[in-house]
């Protein structure tokens, strides 16, 4: 079974499963990847996709070019799916959805 999705004006998705619940499940994690529209700081939209190579591993984060604020995503170690970074070490909900400014401090 195959579902045509629009997320939104810039991007369209083809998932397929073999049912309804494999159809949710691949939907559902495109929206959780792909579905940022604004900024969590400042709440524009002119938000971009970037991968950093640093000493060989992938860093994906989403960014705002308005504000220079990151929603950063890390990787399932099974998979190799992504994630946004919602929570802290302590799974404690961040603050602005996961949202920051890149400082020295917050690179620690």
């Amino acid at each position: 079974m195959l579902a045509k999705y629009k997320l939104n004006e810039k991007l369209e998705f083809t998932v397929e499963g073999e049912g309804q619940k494999e159809i949710f499940k691949e939907l559902a994690s495109v929206q959780e990847i792909f579905g940022e529209e604004k900024c969590g700081l400042c709440s524009k939209s002119n938000i971009k996709f970037v991968v950093r190579n640093v000493e060989g591993n992938d860093f994906y984060e989403m960014r705002c070019t308005d504000c220079g604020g990151i929603l950063s995503f890390g990787q399932h170690k099974k998979g190799g799916t992504l994630f946004p970074k919602r929570k802290d070490d302590n799974g404690e909900y961040l603050p602005n959805k996961g949202w920051h400014k890149w400082t020295k401090e917050s690179s620690k």
